[in-house]
């Protein structure tokens, strides 16, 4: 016998035929789909683009199984302050009035308490800034307060946030508001939210002024 020969006459004809038409139907039947993507983005205004908050594929080595590695995220804070020569219960209550905070700081359009549950509060925000209109809104928690001392809050989801204000007395008419804001951005673009933390504390700033003159009047009207 021949040696192929030999190395036919191991498998029965009917295995040899199944093996072709296995062979045959792999190559009709269409690529598996692609594993859904378990990627969400979210926008920082204060970039003025897309953030990857989704895990990125990268290759294991030890096995053909793709591995998913977390992007990481980290917060970054903006504060300022100003004196306001309003007594420090009249400020207080003054930035108390959350749904009154989009008459004076320029980028929040609008803030609802929900009646249901006066605890958390929707905001929205519309600003022009880098040749764009950004537009986004938040659910956030309203934390409970120390009166004339720390309002602050954290969002529950939408835009990632938080804040507080902390009031100082600087006298019987007069007192220090200090605004602090936190956003979350990737630990890779870290040093670019940073070199923008000049143009987030004018415009919080600017905000602050604002509030100065509004509470002025609230003094006066109340």
């Amino acid at each position: 016998m021949s040696p192929s020969a030999a190395v036919f006459s191991v498998y029965p004809s009917s295995a040899i035929e199944t093996l072709r038409t296995t062979r045959i139907t792999d190559r009709h039947m269409p690529p598996p789909p692609p594993p859904p993507s378990s990627s969400s983005s979210s926008f920082s205004p204060f970039l003025g683009i897309t953030l990857k908050r989704a895990s990125l594929r990268s290759i294991n080595h030890g096995s053909n199984m793709p591995r998913r590695t977390t992007l990481l995220m980290e917060w970054q804070d903006c504060t300022v302050k100003m004196e306001i020569d309003v007594p420090i219960s009249v400020a207080y209550n003054c930035y108390l009035d959350r749904e009154a905070i989009p008459l004076w700081m320029p980028f929040i359009s609008s803030v609802k308490i929900l009646e249901e549950k006066p605890e958390l509060s929707r905001w929205s925000l519309k600003y022009n800034a880098f040749g764009r209109d950004l537009e986004f809104s938040w659910l956030a928690r309203n934390m409970q307060p120390i009166p004339n001392q720390k309002i602050h809050w954290r969002s529950l989801e939408g835009l990632p946030n938080r804040g507080a204000v902390r009031f100082f007395p600087k006298g019987s008419s007069s007192c220090l508001v200090e605004l602090t804001v936190s956003y979350e951005v990737p630990q890779l673009l870290a040093p670019v939210a940073s070199a923008l933390q000049p143009f987030l504390k004018n415009l919080l700033g600017n905000g602050l002024e604002r509030f100065a003159n509004f509470a002025r009047t609230y003094q006066h009207e109340s």
